[in-house]
């Protein structure tokens, strides 16, 4: 599910999502990854929360520029980087 008002448009943003998630804040069940993905209808980037059959829990949109810019912070979490 990915809430049309809720975009995710600053790395500092991602972070604390991440950390949303990671700390159980979004009541979230069964979650197993985050990936950043792309929409296959329109090709618009988002967050996307998994659970691990890879089934999307939870999505939120992303500006361009944390797509691109935001795949470290993903892949290594937000306490390992600055």
């Amino acid at each position: 599910m990915i809430n049309d008002n809720d975009i995710i448009d600053t790395l500092e943003e991602l972070a604390a999502f991440l950390r949303l998630v990671d700390n159980g804040g979004l009541g979230l069940k069964n979650v197993a990854g985050v990936a950043l993905a792309t929409n296959n209808s329109n090709g618009r980037p988002f967050v996307a929360v998994l659970d691990d059959n890879h089934k999307l829990l939870l999505g939120r949109w992303v500006t361009q520029y944390v797509f691109e810019n935001g795949k470290e912070l993903v892949r290594q979490g937000p306490k390992k980087l600055h």
